[in-house]
């Protein structure tokens, strides 16, 4: 491996999060809005609105992930192997996105099939586009402390993403279509495209690849494949992320059926009114007069900017204690938080406020580390192999990802059908509200604990990450 200067410049750093900020709009929109844009605005049925979730996240997973790595891997060109591909995806992965969000005037079969090609489509340039931008970080530095530095800038750019669809997207979709959330979201994606084109291109001027393979490493694709099966770490963390994203998704989309037909309406809007009266004096006020979605909007924001703090402290925490131990022991921490939600009561606004500030900020310290932990993983596959696989190592991160989005995107639209969840109606039943309870607290607690149990298995602690570093330095010197 050649080896230039591993630092990193502030502008080399705002650059490559930029992209993260990007995808993160689409991200997060799938996350948070997708399942409830299917059900409540396109129309389609919670239950095929979970077979399209499912099917085609999964096949984006297994298939498209894996291919764009071994593709990515192998590419040459006078940009190096993965910006290339940050540049030649922007513009096709922005339209992709505004179409996915269109509702157009179909019949409900035509409606399904739509949903279907647009979704597919939008899931294949995201993993064209991410895959190869999430493999950058692996080469962009072999300093695993720029290293820890860059996730901690990328991962605050991805709270800003989170903060403006969270917080902010719900009321501006109403407002922006005065009312009709069907227009109002194709107005807001069209922006989203535009802005998130605009910043992927500045990530590819920006940014440079630093760790290049020598001219005679070749590898076959099994070869890669061989490499990854015996690679316990990888096996390890594609399971993790795969967990973790399932979670995040599950909650995450519940969030706005709990807040919609849950949460009490007047406790909501005493608690936040005074909250709402300060932000209106100081012209900031983008939430809107409908309690539910201003309500929803500050819980989202109290949440996310906790996450910040939280994401502030990682960095420092990974360097003196280990990826490992930080990510393990925080995110046992915030699972706590999310299990204290199934005990709340319409009533107890102010604690399901508390309850996701704590949550946010605990788990906001891992963030950065998952990512961070996948580069080492790359690192360890190269120590072990003495030839560099990046983009396919990163699959796994991709795999894990996107099988989380689709799994618990697919588990909250199926478990409201279970559950007898109707959209758009004025009150549910107490089934329905049982399993609205269950989405936001029991059932996604449980793929975090498993989580925290998979990574007494991960061997590469701080004393592994200190013996990798060192020994990748010399070869590469």
């Amino acid at each position: 491996m050649n080896s230039i200067s591993q630092k990193l410049s502030i502008k080399e750093k705002i650059g490559y999060s930029l992209g993260d900020l990007a995808a993160n709009l689409v991200f997060q929109t799938l996350m948070t809005y997708l399942a409830y844009f299917y059900t409540d605005i396109y129309g389609l049925s919670p239950t095929d609105s979970s077979i399209i979730m499912l099917s085609v996240g999964l096949i984006a997973a297994f298939i498209f992930n894996p291919i764009m790595g071994a593709i990515a891997d192998r590419t040459n060109s006078k940009w190096g192997k993965f910006r290339p591909w940050i540049l030649w995806t922007a513009v096709p992965l922005g339209i992709i996105a505004l179409l996915a969000f269109t509702t157009p005037d179909f019949s409900y079969k035509g409606k399904v099939i739509y949903a279907v090609i647009t979704y597919t489509l939008l899931l294949l340039f995201y993993a064209a586009n991410n895959l190869p931008y999430s493999a950058l970080s692996g080469v962009i530095t072999g300093d695993m402390g720029e290293r820890n530095s860059l996730s901690s800038y990328r991962f605050v750019a991805v709270m800003f993403a989170q903060f403006f669809v969270q917080v902010f997207m719900l009321g501006i979709i109403k407002s922006a279509g005065n009312g009709d959330k069907a227009i109002g979201i194709e107005k807001v994606m069209t922006v989203l495209a535009i802005v998130g084109t605009i910043m992927l291109l500045i990530t590819f001027f920006t940014t440079k690849e630093r760790i290049i393979p020598k001219p005679e490493q070749k590898s076959s694709v099994g070869e890669d494949l061989a490499d990854l099966v015996k690679n316990k770490p990888w096996l390890i963390m594609l399971t993790l992320t795969t967990l973790v994203f399932i979670t995040l998704a599950m909650k995450g989309g519940a969030y706005v059926y709990y807040f919609e037909n849950y949460v009490d309406k007047q406790q909501l809007a005493i608690l936040i009114q005074p909250i709402l009266d300060v932000l209106n004096s100081i012209g900031l006020n983008q939430f809107g007069e409908d309690p539910i979605s201003a309500g929803f909007g500050l819980f989202n924001a109290g949440g996310i900017i906790f996450m910040i703090v939280g994401i502030t402290l990682s960095k420092r925490l990974a360097d003196k204690y280990g990826k490992r131990d930080i990510f393990g022991f925080f995110l046992f921490i915030s699972t706590l938080f999310i299990l204290a939600f199934y005990f709340f009561s319409p009533k107890s606004v102010s604690l399901i406020f508390i309850s996701q500030i704590f949550h946010g900020f605990f788990y906001g310290i891992t963030i950065p580390i998952l990512w961070a932990m996948i580069a080492d993983v790359a690192d360890y596959s190269e120590w072990k192999n003495n030839r560099r696989a990046t983009a396919i190592i990163f699959s796994a991160m991709m795999v894990g990802l996107k099988a989380g989005l689709s799994i618990g995107g697919a588990l909250t639209t199926s478990l409201l059908g279970y559950f007898n969840y109707i959209p758009n109606a004025e009150q549910q039943s107490a089934t329905a509200i049982n399993g609205i309870k269950l989405l936001v607290s029991i059932f996604p607690a449980i793929p975090f604990m498993i989580g925290v149990g998979l990574l007494f298995f991960y061997e590469i602690n701080k004393k592994m990450e200190v013996q990798i570093e060192s020994d990748l330095n010399e070869r590469r010197a």
